[in-house]
């Protein structure tokens, strides 16, 4: 022990040896970390703050891992903010650099070159900011996103869209793969919830400001008012600040920004805020974990006031995982294999020819698709080669800066905080998911999202040009002036509505019509030039039908449906000899006549048990009339006498009951049917008509052609009429000289027809289904709805009323003028009740006098049964005068207990008269 403490406290020269020793030991230690070289690409928007986040990121990850065996070495290069930049430096980090993997690059841009560079070298290219979904058409496995591509927030876009009841939408985007990348995934969001993309404004980098300003003009001739805007802040601010001068961040304008511009919002200046004021962004959402408070803490101290933007957060994360990675795959060779191409002597090859491929790229993306740890932007775990978002942020930008009124998630929809669980909630009220939002214009009134354009021409709107029924749409001209008049109920509705519209819509009115003032054709012809986009819409008594909302939109209905034949009608007023058979059907005939047959055989059982001595003493025949004749006769009279039997009273009580209701209702119908007019119809159901053989009218034009020749009716048997005169005049003519024996029409038409002839036709079943009129106007207008919401409230109203009223004098008194298909009739179902009250009541007192006469017998077996016993005493005795005065007795009890031949059957009495006689 002294030795030793000798040699390390006493011996100078032995313990500066041992420090060199130690200090060259360590150094070696620190020398044999593997020099890992990483290549970066970035320009200048994005290089400063991402270049420090990086640094930041493997200095302090190495700080935490100093056990490690890897060190990576940052290659920076600058990509110039061009492709061919980009390019250049990538080719030269991996030929002259060797990198084993590239950052970058900056923007979507410039990542394709660079994605198939590193496919044919296997170096892993990755990117935190290139987010265009385009880039996943490259398939390459050596492209890892580690940032959320644009596609993932579309349906946080369309939720807001469908929570407000936008029906169309304008999407601006910059000219390149950045702006062209989210489109097919917006177009089918919107898809989804039934909204049109109506114009898609492609706005180039290179734009002056002019040419922005001509083509924000040109939206502003466009009825949408909802834009979807998806660029980088420095380009935004140049469109914000040119629609603000425009006009165009005014009240009634809506402006959605995505996750391009609001994941940006601290590059733009105070002045780009002022300019977006009322905007809404959808931006990516990080979770305030302690990792990120940290990390903003460390950043502070270490830099300033300069705020980290998300594309920071994943730059730091990128880095981290790329240092994990590296260190997983330390045993591998990374150096390259370099291969030569063989060159003709007259080509001088390229920079291509000669590239290397990198050993440690298999192995190296296989690790960064497994890495896994809690970064400071959330889970860093990468799925098909990107990281997932689930959940964005809606902010409102104002001249103060972002405000967050709300959140959008994967699962779950619009909410206003992450907090909430909201489920059941209908699309009516989703709108109220989000917090209070201020709107262009500083107003907190929800812009329709339509509104008719600026300077923009007159809507045409077509209208038919009709020969009759000119109450519905009527086009008249000068001859002097040629100053066109158009009235009608169909106009009248129209201007209305117009008027009530909550926005000015100039329009005017074009007749269907030849240059020499004829009708240009059917309303299916009309509809068609409608679509054609030759008329913005169609006005008039056009109807709703399923082929031509094919190629229009109809607004709601605002006229009675349905599709009616219409026939004469003649006086079937009843006469005859046999006319008093008509008010009681053949089923009520024969049903009244057998109950007078039933209550007859009830009293002759009645009356026959009662032991009438007069009714036995009768013949079969007497017996049967008298019988009959008393219960027909108590139709019209009582009789004097009344009936021996107690049932037969009863029984007749209840029947003349029933008689008397029976006969006064015959009576009354009888009534009827010879002083009341009865106007039935000449044919009574459609298929009567269509075994008669009778001609059938329609109206010229009409879609009422088509349906009479679907239900079977010969073509040849159709007639064509114009006007309410005109059918009038087809229908005297009757079938047989041409005319027509019953007309098939809608019941707006037919309505005003029965308004002037509703004594002399009637309409019969069935009727048809039709949905009535209707305006016409191009697929997808937004017209379309508004025009529906007014026409909801005008018939909801009076002013429905009150135009009918004026177009439509006297309809209102033949509005019922319809028929049933048979005669009024009194029939058996309407008296089955009285009828089985009979019933049941005869067979009750059937019973009950069934019950009567077994008590009777009863008693009787007891008295006979007393005066056998009696006999039998007198013999035993021998007295005959006792004997004489037990008959004397006997007579008697039967004399007080009236046990004659009424109540008691002979064969019982025979044995006390044989006492008696003895």
């Amino acid at each position: 022990m002294s030795f030793i403490y000798d040699l390390m406290y006493r011996s100078h020269p032995l313990r500066l040896l041992i420090l060199l020793i130690f200090l060259v030991l360590f150094g070696k230690s620190q020398k044999e970390a593997l020099q890992v070289k990483v290549g970066i690409v970035l320009d200048t928007t994005l290089a400063d703050l991402s270049l420090r986040a990086i640094n930041m990121s493997l200095s302090e990850f190495y700080n935490t891992h100093n056990g490690f065996k890897t060190r990576i070495v940052l290659n920076i290069r600058d990509s110039k903010q061009t492709v061919v930049g980009a390019a250049a430096s990538a080719l030269y980090l991996i030929k002259k650099r060797e990198v084993v993997a590239i950052i970058g690059p900056g923007s979507s841009m410039q990542a394709p070159f660079l994605i198939n560079l590193g496919n044919q070298s296997q170096v892993p290219i990755i990117s935190f900011s290139a987010t265009s979904p385009l880039l996943d058409s490259l398939r390459s496995p050596y492209f890892i996103r580690a940032t959320h591509d644009d596609s993932a927030q579309v349906h946080a876009i369309s939720a807001i869209i469908e929570s407000f009841r936008w029906r169309e939408v304008v999407s601006i985007y910059v000219d390149n793969e950045f702006g062209e990348g989210i489109l097919p995934y917006l177009v089918d969001a919107f898809q989804e919830i039934n909204v049109r993309i109506r114009y898609r404004s492609a706005i180039s980098l290179y734009f002056s400001d002019d040419q922005i300003r001509i083509e924000l003009y040109k939206l502003m001739n466009m009825p949408s008012r909802v834009f979807v805007v998806h660029m980088l802040p420095d380009l935004g601010a140049r469109l914000f600040a040119i629609a603000k001068e425009i006009g165009m961040m005014s009240k009634g304008y809506v402006w959605i920004v995505t996750n391009g511009i609001a994941n940006l919002m601290s590059l733009m200046g105070e002045s780009s805020f002022e300019d977006m004021h009322g905007v809404l962004g959808v931006k990516t959402y990080l979770s305030r974990s302690k990792e990120l408070a940290y990390l903003e803490a460390r950043w502070r101290k270490r830099f300033g006031g300069e705020e980290l933007n998300n594309f920071g957060y994943w730059a730091y994360d990128a880095a981290t995982a790329l240092a994990m990675s590296v260190e997983e795959i330390s045993n591998v060779n990374m150096s390259f294999n370099m291969t030569t191409k063989n060159v003709s002597r007259n080509d001088i090859g390229t920079d291509l020819d000669d590239l290397g491929v990198s050993l440690s790229g298999p192995k190296l993306i296989q690790a960064l698709s497994k890495v896994s740890f809690k970064g400071v932007a959330g889970r860093f775990q990468l799925k098909q080669g990107k990281l997932e978002a689930t959940i964005f942020k809606i902010i409102n930008i104002e001249e103060s800066g972002e405000r967050t009124i709300g959140f959008w998630k994967s699962e779950e929809g619009l909410m206003k905080n992450l907090k909430e669980v909201q489920k059941g909630i209908n699309i009516s009220q989703s709108s109220r998911r989000l917090g209070p939002i201020i709107w262009p214009g500083d107003t907190i009134l929800v812009p329709k999202g339509w509104d008719f354009p600026i300077n923009a021409k007159k809507l045409r709107i077509a209208v038919p040009k009709k020969d009759g029924f000119n109450q519905f749409v009527k086009v008249t001209k000068d001859a002097h002036t040629n100053v066109l008049t158009v009235t009608g109920f169909c106009i009248d509705v129209f201007d209305t509505v117009i008027r009530q519209m909550p926005y000015a819509v100039p329009f005017e009115y074009i007749p269907f019509e030849t240059p020499d003032g004829l009708s240009d054709g059917n309303y299916d012809e009309m509809i068609y030039k409608v679509f054609l986009g030759e008329y913005d819409g169609a006005v008039g008594d056009t109807t709703i039908l399923a082929n031509r909302s094919a190629y229009v939109d109809f607004a709601l209905p605002y006229s009675e449906t349905g599709i009616v034949f219409v026939v004469p009608v003649k006086d079937e007023r009843e006469k005859g000899k046999w006319v008093f058979l008509k008010p009681l059907t053949k089923e009520l005939w024969l049903l009244t006549a057998a109950a007078f047959l039933y209550i007859g055989m009830m009293v002759w059982i009645f009356e026959y048990q009662a032991d009438d001595t007069r009714f036995r003493e009768q013949d079969m025949t007497n017996k049967i009339s008298n019988v009959f004749y008393f219960s027909f006769s108590t139709l019209f009279f009582a009789h004097r006498k009344p009936s021996e039997s107690f049932f037969t009273r009863a029984l007749v009580v209840v029947w003349c009951f029933v008689l008397l209701i029976l006969t006064q209702s015959y009576t009354a119908t009888l009534t009827s049917m010879l002083t009341v007019q009865e106007l039935r119809p000449t044919v009574r159901h459609m298929d009567d008509l269509r075994k008669s053989g009778v001609n059938i009218g329609y109206q010229s034009g009409s879609f009422t052609f088509e349906r009479l020749k679907q239900m079977g009716f010969d073509e040849s048997r159709l007639k064509t009429y114009d006007s309410p005169q005109e059918m009038r005049e087809l229908f005297l003519n009757k079938s047989s000289n041409g005319g027509i024996g019953a007309a098939f029409d809608e019941v707006p038409y037919v309505k005003l027809f029965m308004a002037k002839y509703c004594k002399e036709y009637s309409i019969i079943e069935p009727s048809f289904k039709a949905d009535g009129f209707g305006f016409a106007f191009p697929l997808g207008s937004p017209l379309v709805s508004d025009i529906s919401r007014q026409i909801l409230n005008i018939t909801e109203g009076e002013g429905m009323k009150a135009m009918e009223n004026k177009w439509f004098v006297g309809e209102k008194h033949c509005l019922d003028s319809t028929t049933s298909d048979s005669p009024i009739q009194l029939d058996h179902h309407s008296f089955q009740a009285l009828f089985l009250i009979v019933f049941v009541f005869s067979v009750l007192l059937l019973l009950l006098m069934l019950a009567c006469k077994k008590h009777r017998e009863r008693q009787g077996d007891k008295i006979e049964s007393g005066a056998q016993d009696g006999v039998n005493e007198e013999d035993n005795v021998g007295d005959g005068d006792e004997a004489e005065h037990i008959v004397d007795v006997d007579t008697a009890l039967l004399r007080r207990k009236k046990l004659t031949s009424r109540t008691m059957p002979l064969r019982r009495v025979a044995p006390l008269l044989r006492l008696k006689s003895a």
